[in-house]
């Protein structure tokens, strides 16, 4: 899902990468998801799925990220209007209904994914990718209270195939702006584009004591926040993964670059399937990393991703909140002015909209 264009008062702004290559002829076996990879998209299993589960042999992010889905519907109703698009799985027999709505006056693309007709653990999550300004630090990155941070247990890269990572493996963290390095030095990672010809992948796990999660990232000089809304008892975990140029094979050919994953998933980093469903370190430490699918039972996943312009001086975003008058979120910084955005925040928890105002920011 990209390009997308959030358009006030002539302000267009497209906060969603598309990769470099995405008009060029790939070598045949390529993955679709690799072909037109962009914007944002459902994946079900989430993950690499290299090694197979229970016979299950599922693509890089699922069917759902790579095969064309049929379309179902586009309907209209007061306030707000969704498209309807379905898919029947194959791999694991089963559907998922996706539906991408737009509400009148806000900045916001509402969906939900209702995965119904399938048996067993299933692992699974968002994964939008923002294009950064191409300067050091364009962005300043934050988050709902996280319980803790992991870095991948092994290098995302390998330099034997010519890619490379920089932060210390099965690393453990508390805060964005201390996670240890490969070199003994900690990077911040409430900051990027950083650490330019590394790609690098870690995992926070969410607290849940919230009605919804938040990730931010603020870009001061360009005067907006894109931000995204969970249900954390859905998505338990943030994958972050940090795409700078590390990758020096095709089609990445190093200038995939000054791109964050905000992963928004529950799982197993982004090992797949299998490796979500059995015991692992992660959900040893207590977090779920897969959901049990009954087939009369269907699973959804709701999920916001908005864009707030925001006045000179907001530097970054250190709280969302429910707004007083429960039709919106407040963007509340660390110094200056707090921004009211119109939002309907009980989507997350429903997937449904009570009386959308057309109230609007300018």
């Amino acid at each position: 899902m990209a390009p997308i264009t959030i358009d006030r008062a002539g302000r267009r702004i497209q906060p969603f990468s598309i990769a470099p290559w995405w008009s060029e002829k790939l070598p045949v076996g390529t993955p679709p998801l690799i072909k037109v990879l962009r914007g944002d998209f459902f994946c079900a299993p989430f993950g690499a799925n290299t090694e197979p589960f229970r016979g299950e042999q599922h693509p890089l992010h699922g069917e759902s990220a790579n095969r064309k889905w049929k379309f179902e519907e586009f309907s209209g109703a007061t306030g707000h209007t969704t498209l309807h698009l379905s898919m029947r799985t194959k791999i694991r027999a089963g559907r998922v209904d996706k539906f991408i709505t737009l509400a009148e006056g806000h900045n916001a693309v509402y969906c939900r994914h209702t995965i119904s007709g399938m048996s067993g653990p299933m692992n699974f999550g968002h994964h939008a990718m923002l294009k950064f300004p191409d300067a050091p630090g364009s962005g300043v990155i934050s988050c709902s209270p996280f319980k803790f941070g992991l870095v991948a247990p092994v290098p995302l890269e390998n330099p034997e195939v010519f890619g490379y990572s920089s932060l210390k493996p099965d690393a453990k963290f508390r805060r964005l702006d201390r996670v240890p390095m490969m070199n003994g030095l900690t990077a911040d990672l409430s900051s990027f584009p950083a650490r330019r010809g590394f790609e690098d992948l870690v995992l926070l796990a969410t607290e849940q004591s919230e009605p919804f999660a938040w990730f931010a990232v603020t870009f001061p000089d360009e005067g907006y926040v894109w931000f995204a809304l969970k249900d954390p008892r859905v998505l338990r975990q943030t994958v972050l993964w940090h795409s700078n140029g590390g990758r020096h094979y095709a089609p990445w050919s190093s200038r995939h670059v000054n791109v964050l994953g905000i992963e928004d998933i529950s799982g197993y980093f982004h090992y797949g399937l299998a490796a979500s469903a059995r015991r692992n370190p992660l959900n040893r430490l207590g977090e779920q990393t897969c959901f049990q699918l009954k087939p009369a039972e269907p699973l959804s996943v709701n999920y916001i991703m908005a864009v707030a312009k925001v006045p000179r001086g907001f530097r970054d975003t250190k709280r969302i909140e429910p707004s007083r008058d429960g039709l919106g979120v407040l963007l509340v910084p660390s110094s200056g002015k707090s921004v009211r955005v119109p939002l309907c925040v009980e989507f997350i928890r429903t997937g449904l909209f009570p009386a959308v105002t057309a109230s609007s920011q300018r």
